[in-house]
């Protein structure tokens, strides 16, 4: 047995599964695994991308100013209490990388995205998961699960996978009761799909114990840059920069993300877009005996009378070369979740899955 051992909590970390991008002998494949944005990102946001080649061998901005002013002008926000990231991700490994170690605590729910139980245990914290209800988080069960060794509790409103959102005023109630040590930290990735939803900035605002996270990677569509940031107290954002690496975030990622917050008109355009093919395909799926909660996102969670069925009807769509996302890595097993791609895309699923309930 070798001595040179990783950190606790480490090779407790089952490498993540991404969804996949092609089907070996299949033509014509559509992702539909990833809730990308199948409208892609901003034209202006692809021009800042071709922009940015003539600086490539200079270093990025390391305070990314100008990005957070952007952010800060477009939300209303203060842009001194905002810091960017390698997609939201990075940020949520800061404030456990922060916050988090041996001995410590980080609830999360147990229909959830992984990243927030990875860096738990990168950091050598527990995470404690706690049962939502009916597929929407369940703040009595939260609080309950709160000890003395809590730090950070996450929930993504609207959450992954399953599309349901809880009011602000639970929010409320959920930062209000947490034990005075926790961090309440707010995964807002699919807030921009909820017209008019300034992802709870407001209870950040009026609070020192509230954390918001967002990302380019969903309706920006720019999910292979990696880029997205948080915004926080003072005190928070202050440790989080200390951290964070001077130069995280690529001058292309910087350009492109401000090019594309700057163009919000092509935000509610995908927006519209993305909730007219939305309720059309789950009233489509509804109507073939494959309900789903309604959603506030750009995907549905279907839901099938057992996991094989599940799971027969992801392979079965694999086949016909559509690529979903077979949910029983977030404890949903019988249920798969769809992201919303564009008309054809939306056609060819329910046609696909039509098929499959009649074989």
């Amino acid at each position: 047995m070798t001595v040179i051992q990783p950190q606790p909590g480490i090779m407790d970390i089952a490498l993540y599964q991404g969804g996949k991008s092609h089907v070996d002998g299949v033509a014509n494949v559509v992702k539909l695994s990833s809730n990308e944005n199948p409208l892609g990102p901003a034209p202006a946001a692809v021009e800042a991308v071709r922009t940015s080649v003539s600086a490539l061998t200079l270093y990025p901005s390391s305070d990314h100013g100008a990005l957070r002013r952007a952010i800060a002008e477009v939300h209303g926000l203060d842009a001194d209490r905002i810091i960017c990231g390698v997609g939201s991700d990075e940020v949520i490994a800061f404030l456990c990388q922060a916050y988090v170690g041996p001995g410590a605590e980080v609830v999360h729910t147990e229909h959830c995205f992984g990243m927030y139980r990875i860096s738990t245990l990168a950091a050598g914290g527990t995470p404690v998961e706690v049962p939502e209800r009916e597929r929407v988080t369940d703040v009595d069960a939260i609080l309950a699960a709160c000890t003395d060794a809590t730090r950070l509790v996450f929930i993504a409103n609207p959450n992954n996978p399953t599309g349901t959102m809880i009011s602000e005023a639970e929010v409320a109630r959920l930062a209000d009761n947490l034990p005075e040590q926790a961090l309440l930290v707010l995964d807002g990735a699919y807030v921009e799909f909820i017209e008019g939803f300034d992802g709870h900035a407001g209870l950040v605002d009026s609070r020192r114990n509230v954390v918001m996270t967002r990302t380019f990677s969903k309706i920006y569509g720019l999910g292979g840059l990696r880029i997205g940031w948080g915004y926080g107290p003072d005190h928070v954002i202050d440790v989080l920069n200390r951290v964070r690496g001077p130069f995280n975030v690529s001058s292309t990622a910087l350009l492109a993300a401000e090019a594309a917050v700057r163009d919000q008109d092509w935000v509610d355009h995908c927006r519209v877009e993305n909730a007219r093919w939305r309720a059309w395909l789950a009233e489509a799926l509804a109507e073939l005996g494959v309900p789903s909660d309604t959603s506030c996102t750009n995907y549905i969670l279907c839901r099938f009378a057992s996991a094989d069925e599940a799971k027969a009807c992801v392979d079965f769509l694999q086949s016909r070369g559509l690529l979903v996302r077979y949910t029983a890595s977030f404890n949903l097993p019988a249920a798969v979740r769809i992201t919303i791609g564009d008309e054809a895309a939306c056609h060819r699923v329910a046609a696909a899955v039509k098929e499959f309930k009649a074989s």
